[in-house]
């Protein structure tokens, strides 16, 4: 431990795993510790055993749900976009051959009751109940437009500025319903509330066109997901750390973060150790004198089931949004449901993580309508996270913090907040080019 590094990374969540990653691939000499004994910090897959001493120590899984070995569940439900960020560097850094990963049946969305695939492509859209045959022909007016739309083809804009235009103003120019802006807005473009309609239509329109690519990679729905649940991916990315002469230290308290007259970061002290370097990247929970709450908690309720979802008997895995509009809320539930197809849970059963952002002083009663859904339950574990993000940008001592996982189905937040944090500790934007391939004995 009594050793000089370049960087010291504390926590194993993804985003730290990620940047460790792409560090020690450019040369840089990295210490990576967590005081915890297993990868993932926040963004861990838990078997039985951890889960129950996390969520209900008082009570031991029940034996008929099997070895715990057969269990891994999330504790931040995400799913991936197959042509978003984090796929990106999944390829570009070769992190995927540690990792197998099998597309998410569908996406489908919550209307006056009942659920509804999203549709994935345009005879999906003609069958679709979201929408009667008038509004069938203006969505796929809205559709057109968005595939031929070239930034340096006026002819292609239709009058539209979306850099001056709202989404509603976008929305209005192809006569959409509500209904049908509301499944667009929280189904394809992913937001997780109604403020996106008022602002310029840029960003919607970069969101819905990544959706849509990345349903036109596999068909059915945009997501992936990685076998062994999403604990996979900080051990993939520990891994190319370790390849490229990272070190890792699991189970390591930190007694102390040292700091020189400046107030700049200098180095941790573990026991009679000492490890120095000019620069740390961490998670909040080792920081609290460096982050702020955010005002917002996030409700997470894993669900173990015996049964398919009942509206979707015949699909092992789904993502199921429920717009805020339709149960009167600010923010949207999103149900990530997964099976044992995905090697996340014994055979027969499956896994229904429903999360939102509380808005009351009953956050429990605020998942009922997702509750209906998932019909009887063989147990529901809840936790409650606070949500933090760092004081300052870290640029004056050093000390480079990640923001806690939002409530948000997918992990495009949290690769932005990979590449930002990249950026203020390198002076560089993140350019993701293919590495070829170190074979590991050579390290």
């Amino acid at each position: 431990m009594d050793e000089d590094y370049d960087v010291i990374v504390l926590g194993t969540g993804l985003t730290e795993c990620i940047l460790s990653g792409l560090l020690s691939v450019e040369g840089k000499k990295v210490l990576h510790i967590d005081r915890q004994d297993h990868y993932g910090g926040e963004s861990a897959s838990l078997n039985l055993t951890q889960l129950y001493a996390k969520f209900k120590p008082s009570k031991k899984p029940d034996p008929k749900l099997g070895r715990d070995r057969d269990w891994c569940v999330d504790l931040i439900p995400k799913f991936l976009m197959s042509k978003g960020e984090l796929t990106n560097i999944l390829v570009h850094t070769d992190v995927t051959r540690y990792i197998e990963f099998k597309q998410i049946f569908g996406s489908y969305v919550y209307r006056s009751g009942r659920i509804a695939k999203v549709p994935a492509n345009e005879i999906e859209a003609i069958k679709s109940s979201l929408m009667g045959i008038f509004e069938k022909r203006r969505m796929k007016r809205f559709l057109e437009f968005m595939a031929s739309y070239k930034e340096e083809d006026i002819q292609t804009h239709q009058g539209l500025d979306l850099d001056q235009n709202t989404m509603d103003d976008v929305f209005y120019k192809f006569g959409l319903e509500t209904g049908t802006k509301d499944f667009i807005g929280h189904s394809m473009a992913l937001y997780s509330n109604d403020d996106y309609l008022t602002k310029p239509a840029r960003e919607s329109f970069d969101r819905i066109m990544l959706y849509l690519q990345s349903v036109a990679r596999y068909g059915r729905s945009p997501y992936i997901y990685p076998l062994y649940g999403l604990g996979e991916l900080p051990q993939g990315f520990a891994r190319l750390s370790a390849i490229y002469g990272g070190t890792y230290m699991l189970d390591t308290p930190i007694d102390e973060i040292l700091y020189d007259e400046a107030g700049k970061f200098t180095g941790v002290k573990s026991g009679n150790g000492v490890a120095r370097a000019p620069i740390v990247i961490g998670d909040p929970t080792y920081f609290p004198e460096k982050v702020n709450k955010t005002g917002q908690k996030v409700i997470r309720a894993m669900c173990i089931l015996d049964h398919p979802i009942p509206a979707a008997p015949d699909v092992d895995s789904l993502q199921i949004i429920i717009p805020q509009s339709q149960v009167d809320r600010k923010n949207d539930i999103y149900i990530a449901f997964v099976g044992s197809s995905h090697n996340v849970c014994a055979k027969g059963y499956y896994l229904a993580i429903v999360s939102t952002i509380i808005e009351t002083d009953r956050p429990h009663i605020e998942l009922e309508p997702a509750m209906k859904l998932l019909g009887s339950t063989v147990d529901v574990l809840m936790g409650i996270s606070e949500l933090y993000e760092p004081k300052s940008d870290g640029t004056n001592d050093n000390v480079f913090i990640s923001k806690s996982y939002d409530a948000s189905s997918h992990f495009e937040t949290t690769t932005d907040d990979v590449k930002d944090i990249y950026f203020r500790v390198t002076g560089q934007p993140l350019v993701l080019k293919k590495r070829e391939p170190i074979e590991e004995e050579d390290r």
